[in-house]
């Protein structure tokens, strides 16, 4: 059996520009296997989610939300302790 290894992935979005943008993203990115404590900072335009990277990764969030028809312009993860 695989390890868990979290992650906290922060992706740096396009422009939002209403509520339910916000709202849908975070739906989708929640619905993903593995992923947990989902924010989308609509102000600062960024999604933070933990994930375990066992189960999936940042760049396949990244393509939820662009599958969302959403642009991703950046995406940092950091390994969580």
């Amino acid at each position: 059996m695989e390890e868990s290894i979290m992650a906290k992935a922060i992706l740096q979005l396009g422009e939002l520009t209403c509520p339910s943008c916000m709202t849908k993203i975070q739906k989708a990115v929640e619905n993903q296997a593995g992923v947990s404590n989902v924010k989308v900072l609509f102000n600062a335009g960024k999604v933070r989610a933990d994930f375990d990277e066992s189960q999936t990764s940042a760049e396949e969030l990244s393509n939820v939300i662009k599958d969302l028809g959403y642009e991703v312009l950046k995406v940092k993860v950091k390994e969580i302790a």
